[in-house]
């Protein structure tokens, strides 16, 4: 086919890493949680002000620049024993196991790929570089989301407008105040709309509260419910807002409505709304919510986060003395239990923790035990969500969408779908999500890999990464400038529809089956005239474009 390309390659050679940066990161891990350090500030380093001679000894022949408690990436049995330690020389890392067996046990190095992270200073309790003298809450959802990841790009801009159809904001709270307006009068619905707004853009560095995902964007916020013509909406994307956030859902169908969703998209605003929270006890699937439910719309479900695997988080039941758990990474709703209630045998997933799944989800994203910000507005406590709903998470992939345009803001509006799926983190080989397969879209979220994808997209040197995923279904479309355009590990089978079109060269790498039947296509196409149509806006300018 004329213009197109198919190619079978083997391997791709990776080009050189960078320079490994001066300081050292590294997490180590103490031998009891009531171990804590005292340091005292000296210019830009930290000097040992404890009792303890061993320690002392090492860490003065050290450079020291931070050294605290984090919960980054601490499984349970670390959790409040976790530290990140930032030094002039890994060496420290062996020199404390070595020599103050006692207190610290083990730990491990940060790669310098991974060092390439950004944190506001009230990113809550698994702070690294972050001050953390906001909400001393715990945001590990965030980290799953891989936002410490996407804010080295991008943390927002003030042109980036995130709309909310929902609850009135409160738009005097530092959260919110400077940047957002009630366009449209609303109730408060218990602080709902507060809520939502704060997941998708509550203000982050200004020492208050929580950091929302696109933490720079503006809000602005309008009624909600207009099933039929999604006037507010509308009003919205009038106004300027590149995204709107629609976390309620209604059971009625209009064929207005989807014109209405058709148009905006094409007009370059995304809509994202919540799938709804109707058991899939009930509706096995079958059951679709609106607007979540029209094609243009991304749809968005609920998903855990919290724990590795079942082991960590397994408790028995009083009741009837059953093992359950809840909150494991990557299992679709919030409880679970084992087959015959024998813990060495498969997991299951109560499906009365399931929320509203059908084949037209597009995306899952955490929403239990995630900080529900609304009551600190009213009384100053910090509260978490711990029921499944869906509510919660559409705002993440609005801040998410918020991140990408603020980056790119000539970003096509029909592609972003296709960054998040393709970004998405595949949960299809978990077996307790068997039951559900093709009920809960391309995974779980990750904003880290969808805003260093579109990064990948414009940057020069940019070598675009489709990896790890198995799509039969929906109609793709990627346009790339960069060098590069790598899939590998990667299936399109079926019914998918994939249309890449790149400036430079595509590889196709290792286990990539590229095999859609009648229903599917896949067209990849080297345009070299390609101009990107617009310049990067990136967090700090000596990143390279």
């Amino acid at each position: 086919m004329k213009n197109c390309l198919f190619l079978l390659l083997l391997f791709v050679i990776a080009p050189k890493e960078l320079q490994a940066q001066e300081k050292a990161w590294f997490y180590l891990r103490a031998t009891d949680t009531l171990i804590l350090p005292q340091f005292k500030k000296e210019k830009d380093q930290l000097k040992y002000t404890g009792n303890d001679s061993k320690l002392k000894q090492v860490l003065d022949a050290y450079e020291i620049y931070e050294f605290k408690k984090t919960y980054r990436k601490a499984r349970r049995k670390y959790l409040k024993r976790t530290f990140f330690v930032m030094a002039n020389s890994e060496q420290l890392l062996p020199d404390l196991l070595a020599n103050v067996p006692d207190m610290f046990e083990s730990g491990d190095v940060i790669p310098s790929e991974d060092k390439k992270i950004y944190e506001p200073n009230d990113y809550g309790l698994t702070s690294t570089i972050g001050a953390n003298i906001g909400l001393q809450a715990n945001l590990d959802y965030l980290d799953v989301l891989g936002l410490p990841e996407a804010w080295y790009y991008t943390t927002g801009d003030r042109n980036t407008i995130i709309g909310i159809s929902d609850g009135r904001l409160d738009t005097l709270n530092p959260e919110f105040a400077g940047k957002s307006k009630q366009i449209r009068g609303s109730t408060l619905s218990k602080g709902h709309g507060i809520a939502i707004s704060a997941n998708a853009a509550a203000q982050g560095d200004n020492g208050y509260g929580i950091a929302g995902v696109c933490y720079d964007c503006s809000v602005y916020g309008t009624i909600y419910g207009d099933v039929k013509n999604y006037s507010e909406v509308q009003g919205l994307a009038e106004l300027g807002a590149r995204v709107v956030n629609c976390s309620w859902a209604a059971n009625a169908y209009h064929d207005s409505g989807k014109a209405v969703i058709e148009e905006l998209l094409k007009s370059g605003t995304v809509v994202v709304a919540s799938g709804g929270n109707k058991k899939w006890e009930d509706t096995k699937g079958k059951v679709t919510m609106y607007p979540a439910g029209y094609d243009k719309v991304i749809a968005v479900s609920s998903v855990m986060h919290k724990y590795a695997d079942v082991s960590e988080n397994t408790v028995i039941i009083p009741k009837d003395n059953s093992p359950a758990f809840a909150n494991i990474r990557g299992y679709v709703g919030r409880t679970g239990g084992f087959v015959d209630n024998d813990t060495t045998k498969a997991p299951k997933i109560y499906p009365v923790s399931v929320r509203t799944l059908n084949p037209m989800i597009d995306i899952l994203t955490p929403t239990v035990d995630i900080v529900n910000f609304a009551p600190y507005t009213f009384t100053g406590d910090l509260e978490y969500n711990h029921f499944s709903t869906t509510s919660g998470a559409s705002p993440f992939v609005s801040g998410t969408v918020g991140l990408i345009f603020s980056m790119a803001p000539c970003f096509p509006a029909e592609e972003v779908e296709t960054v998040i799926k393709l970004t998405a983190t595949n949960i299809d080989h978990i077996e307790a999500n068997k039951p559900y397969a093709g009920n809960y879209g391309a995974g779980m979220l990750n904003t880290g890999r969808a805003v260093k994808m579109v990064y990948n997209m414009f940057a020069k040197q940019g070598n675009v990464m489709i990896e790890n995923q198995q799509f039969s279904r929906w109609n793709l479309k990627l346009t790339s400038y960069s060098n590069q355009v790598t899939i590998k590990n990667q299936k399109f089978t079926e019914a998918a529809r994939f249309d890449l079109k790149a400036k430079n060269q595509i590889v196709i790498g290792q286990n990539t089956v590229l095999r859609p039947n009648k229903k599917g296509s896949i067209s990849l196409k080297i345009d070299p005239t390609l101009q990107k149509p617009c310049d990067l806006v990136l967090r700090d300018p000596s990143i390279p474009q």
